[in-house]
């Protein structure tokens, strides 16, 4: 049975990692656009779903335990 102090690690867990892999893609996507560089938006597009990926596979390895 999953508990409660892992479905907080989960939620916090995935928000930390989303927050980091997502705001590091969108700074240095940023950065590049403004420097004048367009391959900037080949990490800037992505960034939202790449910072979800990290939650998606916590939650698919706590999901894993209960089957």
């Amino acid at each position: 049975m999953i508990q409660r102090g892992e479905i907080l690690y989960l939620g916090l867990a995935a928000g930390v990692m989303g927050s980091l892999v997502g705001g590091m893609m969108l700074g240095i996507g940023m950065n590049l656009i403004v420097g004048g560089a367009p391959v900037g938006w080949l990490l800037l597009l992505p960034a939202a779903p790449a910072g979800a990926l990290p939650g998606w596979l916590l939650a698919k390895r706590l999901a894993a335990k209960l089957g």
